[in-house]
């Protein structure tokens, strides 16, 4: 069993890396102001396909610029062209070999500080409030896990004490089997 499970992380960490890569490559070539999302959209799933094998994604390949990055991850906003100035998001769920990975970046056209700010201190707050699920549940037993409400709760006091609201309708869902796979 623990070579199993062994075996399944190093592809989901290898599929990570893949996605790391893809997204190097979409910020290093696709990324400007001029074009539709769903031209990069189109373009992003190209890319992925040429160079990295993609096939299919787990969910649908998100793009959203300007006022489309507040709108939650369910709703088919209106195609907007991506300006000079805006702050985008890319939000992919691309499946390498047969493993899935999730991935997002938020990216910034132009110079604006306050977007910049934003970007800047989304990676460092994802990995706080990661930091502090792990914490909790090292110092539970059994089943007395973190639960969702309390991860959402953090989320959103975290990105407040930052100076920023949470507008999101959930802070992230588990990484594994869905519950389609399970036995």
């Amino acid at each position: 069993m623990a070579t199993i499970e062994s075996a399944r992380a190093a592809s989901l960490v290898d599929a990570e890396q893949k996605a790391i890569q893809l997204f190097t490559e979409i910020e290093r070539t696709l990324i400007r102001p001029g074009v539709s999302e769903k031209t990069l959209s189109d373009e992003i799933h190209a890319l992925g396909v040429e160079r990295f094998n993609v096939r299919t994604h787990w969910h649908k390949r998100l793009i959203r610029s300007g006022p489309n990055t507040l709108r939650p991850f369910d709703d088919n906003p209106p195609d907007r062209i991506i300006e000079e100035d805006d702050i985008l998001v890319v939000d992919l769920g691309p499946v390498f070999e047969e493993w899935e990975a999730d991935f997002g970046r938020t990216y910034v056209l132009g110079n604006d500080p306050k977007k910049i700010l934003l970007r800047d201190a989304l990676e460092p707050i994802w990995f706080q409030v990661k930091d502090w699920y792990y914490q909790q549940q090292s110092t539970k037993t059994g089943d007395e896990g973190v639960t969702g409400e309390e991860l959402y709760a953090y989320a959103c006091e975290t990105a407040e004490k930052a100076g920023f609201k949470f507008g999101a309708p959930i802070a992230g869902h588990i990484v594994g089997s869905f519950p389609h796979e399970r036995e």
